[in-house]
């Protein structure tokens, strides 16, 4: 977070004002808007983790609301040698367009008679924090939704020992199959197959805490206050191991649990099960459903124990019931997930994806002082500090882009719901 040494008697006006100034006033101080711009920017660029490794446009004046993004294709291999003294044809660039559509985002936070745009108030300033904190998770959100939708997947293996099992869906996924050193090359080896190129030398991940805790174990990882030039680390950048430069961030994409449980997310205990083998549930599950979670494993509502499903009894809600192949205790209401959480992990190239820029017109506060809304604030009880943004983001080349799916051995039920 950058700091500003501010002389407060600048934003400080004690005449009294007949005409006192509100956002859409020319007569509002500009230090005094761009100190608030600033904060907002400096509380939400640290939490814009996927929004950093993108291709940049700016938010055109005026310029509707669709963005071009540009990719030139490569150009063919020159094996053919020249003819001496014969100049050859001058080679032709061929350049792609694509466009995305920006779509506006924003909230606002009401205030009770506390704020003066005559005086710096620390309530300004700290709702200025929070909602700048909102608008960076929220636009971060909108860009990571659209880099986990890309098709290009790969899924982590299963282990076993010395057993390697290749997973070919995310339902065969199990708590096995985490993200390994082995898995990182693997990724890495399949973006250089297609010449995709690196991020200032390296390839770039994007993990979230829980996956970190299994690799950041490995003897080959590389802590990024180890490197030769720490100072130019990315938002989040935790270390490397593999030529990819790893990010960490909680709001890395928690896909669900590797499978359902009949229809639903989660099932849930309809009565207390005390060292028994049978779990009444509350939801329905029809004989094919109940078919197939034979043989399923499950992870019971905060804790971390692993249950195996031996049979289940179709019915009605409240009728159905599975049989675990050991008898457990669990509490009444407690949720029951299929599996272990599943983490979308982003493998980028250099020019895999496009994105808006939020200072170039793309995110703004709007501060309105208390009587600034007329008749619908007639007593001059309520002032408002909001932001907006136009946000977008699109996959430019979805080869330079791969979503590795894999578990973690520290993911629990607690976190297996998607965020």
């Amino acid at each position: 977070m950058k700091l500003y040494n501010l002389n407060l008697q600048l934003f400080t006006n004690y005449q009294e004002v007949s005409n006192p100034n509100v956002t859409t006033d020319s007569g509002l101080s500009p230090e005094m808007k761009t100190y608030y711009d600033m904060t907002l920017i400096d509380e939400a660029g640290p939490l814009l983790v996927h929004d950093q490794f993108g291709q940049k446009r700016n938010i055109p004046k005026n310029g509707g609301k669709t963005i071009e993004f540009r990719k030139f294709a490569p150009l063919n291999k020159a094996v053919e040698p020249l003819t001496e003294g014969v100049t050859p044809e001058g080679l032709s660039l061929t350049v792609s367009s694509t466009t995305a559509t920006v779509a506006q985002f924003g909230r606002y936070v009401t205030l009770s008679d506390v704020l003066e745009l005559t005086a710096l108030d620390n309530v300004i300033v700290e709702t200025t924090k929070l909602i700048g904190k909102q608008a960076g998770l929220s636009l971060d959100t909108v860009v990571r939704n659209v880099l986990q939708a890309g098709t290009n997947v790969s899924y982590a293996s299963k282990r076993s020992g010395n057993t390697v099992t290749v997973v070919k869906t995310r339902e065969e996924l199990d708590d096995t199959a985490t993200l390994t050193v082995d898995e990182v090359y693997k990724v890495v080896t399949k973006l250089r197959s297609v010449n995709a190129p690196t991020i200032n030398g390296d390839y770039v991940g994007i993990i979230h805490p829980h996956v970190a805790y299994d690799l950041m174990r490995d003897p080959e990882w590389i802590d990024a206050h180890k490197y030769a030039t720490p100072e130019n680390i990315y938002y989040g950048e935790i270390g490397k191991i593999g030529g990819v430069r790893f990010v960490q961030t909680s709001e890395a994409k928690i896909l669900g649990p590797a499978y359902k449980l009949g229809s639903s997310v989660y099932l849930t205990v309809s009565s207390a099960v005390t060292s028994s083998t049978t779990v009444n549930v509350s939801e329905a599950l029809t004989a094919d459903e109940a078919a197939a979670l034979a043989g399923k494993k499950i992870h019971v509502e905060g804790e971390t124990t692993e249950l195996t499903i031996s049979s289940a009894t179709s019915g009605a809600a409240g009728s159905a019931y599975l049989t675990l192949s050991a008898a457990a205790t669990i509490a009444k209401d407690k949720k029951l997930y299929g599996g272990r959480p599943v983490y979308g992990c982003l493998f980028i190239a250099d020019g895999a994806y496009g994105t808006t820029e939020i200072n170039g017109g793309g995110l703004r506060t709007i501060i309105k002082q208390k009587g600034s809304a007329g008749t619908a604030d007639p007593l001059d009880q309520r002032s408002s500090i909001g932001w907006t943004a136009m946000k977008t983001a699109k996959i430019l080349i979805p080869d330079y882009l791969v979503r590795l799916e894999c578990c973690s051995k520290y993911g629990t039920a607690e976190s297996v719901s998607e965020n």
